[in-house]
């Protein structure tokens, strides 16, 4: 089956009304009682917070059991979030860019410990070393958006989008100073994990967005997932809300195809939840390399950072829980996954004000007391 050009999953294929209902494989869904809790759950929450649309997806015994759409993709021509609407993945791109990145370890590829500038020569030399390792954990000293002066690299290009190529994205801040030596401090940087998609596409010898088809979106039967190039007229993209001065206003449509490793990624929240899905169950790198970047780094002086390698790790009461956000112009986005109870959460949001996170926890804990209920008969 296929809707404007995009091949559907069979996810889709059962229970998709033009409002967004939610569906997942026979057999593998909530109760219709969970699915209340569910949608009501979601309902106060956006009476809340004013949310113009949203998506979330729930992970249940390592299946995917609901996808739902609410309110509006494009609030002024009456357009529904669907489980079809497009929205763009933000920073949950980075875990994209680590996977990839390991996975070229385990082929001995790259070599997490070695300096980048070795893969990346057009990186300039800032006088001390900077390893994949400590990019992946936000401890390269790359400046983000305000922590630091960012430098770009004045150029002309001859081709049309010379970015889309991510060695040449690089031009947009590496010419700026470190904001710390390497290693010292936990610094979250969007440019740092540009840099390593740069690292990725030399290692691995093929572009980077080539490569994460390959290895990632293929494999896990994937259909909707790309680049969010602006050039590309891609169906079904949700328009993005700011709030000004307390009203709701349109947000800009700018590009982000520049920083793909860092927050580049679009797709349905079908497949956003079949990533987390992924993920979970151990598809695209060993349990050992899965154990390794689920480990909270530790800067130089020994304090761990709370943050692996491409993933936020926390323990909320002895429970391992596994997560990254994402934050953009358009979108507001969480994924969280608990690996020992095989359940999961992702949320996709086109209302910039609103924290998807906030939301988790009320729909879970609606699940978990039915099961309860349930439990007790």
């Amino acid at each position: 089956m296929t809707m404007l050009g995009r091949t559907l999953p069979l996810l889709f294929l059962a229970g998709c009304a033009a409002t967004g209902g939610g569906s997942a494989p026979s057999g593998s869904k909530l109760s219709q009682p969970q699915a209340a809790a569910v949608d009501t759950a979601v309902a106060e929450g956006m009476r809340r917070d004013g949310t113009v649309g949203m998506a979330i997806g729930v992970i249940e015994n390592d299946r995917i059991v609901y996808l739902k759409g609410y309110g509006d993709a494009d609030r002024e021509a009456h357009v529904p979030v669907t489980t079809r609407t497009m929205f763009r993945w933000a920073s949950v791109s980075k875990p994209v860019a680590a996977i990839a990145a390991m996975q070229l370890v385990e082929q001995g590829k790259l070599d997490l410990d070695a300096d980048v500038r070795g893969y990346v020569p057009e990186f300039p030399d800032k006088g001390v070393k900077i390893t994949t390792r400590q990019l992946l954990g936000h401890q390269g000293g790359i400046v983000h958006y305000d922590n630091g002066p960012v430098v770009p690299t004045v150029k002309t290009y001859a081709q049309a989008h010379p970015f889309a190529d991510v060695v040449v994205a690089l031009d947009a801040f590496k010419d700026s100073p470190l904001v710390n030596a390497p290693g010292t401090k936990f610094n979250y940087t969007t440019h740092g994990f540009m840099l390593v998609a740069a690292v990725v596409q030399r290692a691995g010898g093929e572009p980077f967005a080539q490569q994460v088809r390959e290895r990632i979106i293929e494999p896990l039967h994937l259909t909707t997932m790309q680049p969010d190039y602006q050039w590309i007229a891609i169906p079904d993209r949700a328009t993005g809300y700011v709030k000004q001065d307390g009203a709701v206003a349109r947000s800009t449509d700018t590009d982000v195809s520049w920083k793909l490793g860092g927050g580049g990624y679009i797709s349905d929240i079908g497949d956003f939840a079949g990533f987390a899905k992924g993920v979970l169950d151990g598809r695209l790198v060993s349990a050992a390399t899965q154990t390794a970047m689920w480990t909270p780094q530790k800067t130089a002086d020994g304090k761990a950072t709370g943050y692996g390698l491409g993933f936020d790790v926390s323990n909320e009461g002895g429970r391992l829980r596994i997560a990254h956000s994402g934050s953009q112009e358009k979108t507001r986005t969480w994924l969280a996954i608990w690996p020992q109870e095989k359940r999961g959460i992702v949320i996709m949001t086109n209302s910039e004000w609103v924290d998807p996170k906030k939301y988790a926890t009320p729909v879970l804990e609606a699940i978990e007391a039915l099961d309860a209920t349930h439990a007790a008969r």
